[in-house]
């Protein structure tokens, strides 16, 4: 169907000339999902959403517009390291967290995200710059705005990979030890593991002598309550991966001790810098213009090292108020140990937790990338549990909100009985709309009759705006426009017509009456 209404576009585009076809595009499907080519032309629409109390996300949608084969190839490139990629190296990453040719076009099957693909560092600055624009808009735009960003666009995901892997390892790790101690099959929040216990398995699998690993857990950075939860551990890791590449942890099949953190190279030492940097210039430039910081959620072989570089974003911003928000995948079996763990956190640190819950975007990728590599399916079986693991997430957030005035969350979703959901637990709770802690989110051009009613009745409410031109837009909104039929209910019948009126135009050649 994509390769069909691709195919659509481009006789389209040849039939009429570039001029003809932007002027039909903005009267049919990139007037309906996009708001403009530049800051000046998205601003009446936004002025008009404005005046309707719905709130603007900034999203700039371009995309570079490449076929699969050279996607692959870019993929292949940039998710390899130098290691790797020499014949006396080898890939010591999971399965998952290793690049696979054959999902190299991360664009496959997904039709509401945007993707981008490492070239070089220039293409970086690039993205980094086309985002800083964005902030930009969205400060003049509004004075309660949020502007999207995605980390893929501002580094080499080489990185992404290689740190999810360490990510992942580390927590297995804990629940390995934990199932020793009895504990296998608990909520994260709920695992706690005795120190002495783990001194003693962590010396037995001879990974550091006893001073050494007694030195990790001392009553400065545990506290004294003699437990290790996950939070704990992870802590842990923040000071072994600065102070060593040296930690190895226990392969369970083989039985071997295997390095947990890869060696990168100088060069790639320094892309992984440089993507911090950017991540940083973004952050600052969101606090000067007032701006809150939505940062979309990836694959879930990126998603460990995403989440947390967000989380390190949120521990330096979010100190009066939530200025970075991190977005959790409902569809995820692990979504609620995520959530609870992060909201923990901010709890334990002081800093303000903010956060955008989402179904997803990526299910029927993962689960094909899963079966086919020979992985767990990270995704919940069923659509009925991602429901209820969406409304599992939004309850524990609600009542931390109730007790919580600083923090925040964006009910993001196009699911009515999820919106009348968040209403009544918020009225259960005492949340009230000009409290400004719950936010609903939608898609431009979509669910207009949930958000409009919303944003009349006083709920902060906004919907995902992107903006750039035709051309640059067109591989974005060609897959916006096949959006899953579940979700499009409110627009299937004007798209049938939009497209029925454009063919129309094309057999009877009246598409040449437009003025030029």
């Amino acid at each position: 169907m994509a390769e069909i209404q691709d195919e659509l576009f481009h006789i389209a585009r040849k039939l009429m000339g570039q001029r003809l076809f932007d002027k039909l595009m903005k009267m049919t499907f990139y007037g309906h999902f996009v708001a403009g080519e530049d800051q000046e032309s998205i601003r009446p629409l936004i002025q008009h959403n404005k005046a309707f109390g719905v709130g603007s996300i900034l999203d700039y949608g371009v995309e570079e517009d490449l076929s699969p084969e050279e996607a692959q190839h870019k993929e292949m490139e940039s998710c390899t390291s130098a290691a790797e990629r020499d014949s006396s190296g080898t890939n010591k990453r999971e399965k998952q967290y290793q690049a696979h040719r054959a999902f190299g076009d991360r664009r496959d099957g997904v039709v509401s995200a945007r993707t981008y693909f490492y070239a070089n560092e220039a293409k970086c600055d690039s993205h980094m710059e086309a985002f800083l624009h964005c902030i930009e808009a969205s400060g003049g735009a509004s004075d309660d705005g949020f502007s999207a960003i995605k980390l893929t666009a501002l580094g080499r995901p080489q990185f992404l990979l290689q740190f999810s892997d360490v990510l992942t390892k580390w927590r297995r790790f804990f629940h390995q030890m934990a199932a020793e101690q009895g504990q296998a099959g608990r909520a994260a929040m709920d695992t706690k593991l005795e120190v002495v216990a783990l001194q003693e398995s962590i010396v037995k699998m001879g990974i550091a002598a006893r001073p050494e690993i007694e030195a990790w857990f001392t009553p400065e950075t545990l506290g004294v309550s003699g437990t290790v939860d996950l939070l704990d551990w992870s802590s842990l890791i923040n000071s072994r991966t600065q102070l060593s590449r040296h930690l190895v942890v226990p392969n369970m099949q083989t039985g071997q001790l295997e390095p947990l953190l890869s060696r990168f190279t100088e060069e790639e030492e320094l892309q992984m810098t440089r993507m911090l940097q950017r991540m940083d210039v973004l952050a600052k430039k969101a606090v000067g213009v007032g701006v809150r910081l939505m940062v979309d959620a990836e694959q879930t072989y990126f998603q460990p090292a995403v989440s947390r570089l967000t989380l390190e974003m949120q521990r330096k911003f979010n100190v009066g108020k939530p200025l970075v928000f991190n977005t959790y995948q409902c569809y995820l079996k692990d979504a609620y140990d995520n959530v609870t763990l992060d909201v923990e956190l901010a709890r334990r640190e002081g800093w303000c937790f903010g956060a955008k819950l989402v179904r997803g975007a990526y299910m029927a990728q993962e689960r094909a990338r899963a079966a086919e590599i020979g992985y767990e399916d990270p995704i919940n079986p069923t659509y009925e549990a991602t429901n209820t693991m969406y409304h599992r997430c939004l309850t524990y957030v609600l009542e931390e909100l109730k007790h919580n005035s600083k923090a925040k969350v964006m009910v993001a979703s196009h699911n009515e009985d999820t919106v009348r959901f968040t209403l009544q637990r918020m009225e259960e709770l005492g949340l009230h709309p000009s409290d400004h802690q719950v936010y609903f989110g939608q898609l431009l051009g979509m669910c207009d009759q949930i958000s409009f009613p919303l944003g009349q009745a006083g709920f902060p409410v906004y919907k995902y705006v992107p903006y750039g031109s035709v051309m640059e837009v067109l591989p974005y909104l060609s897959r916006r426009a096949l959006e899953n039929s579940s979700v499009m209910k409110g627009t299937q019948r004007e798209r049938q017509l939009l497209w029925q009126e454009l063919w129309r135009r094309i057999r009877t050649g009246s598409l040449l009456q437009y003025p030029a």
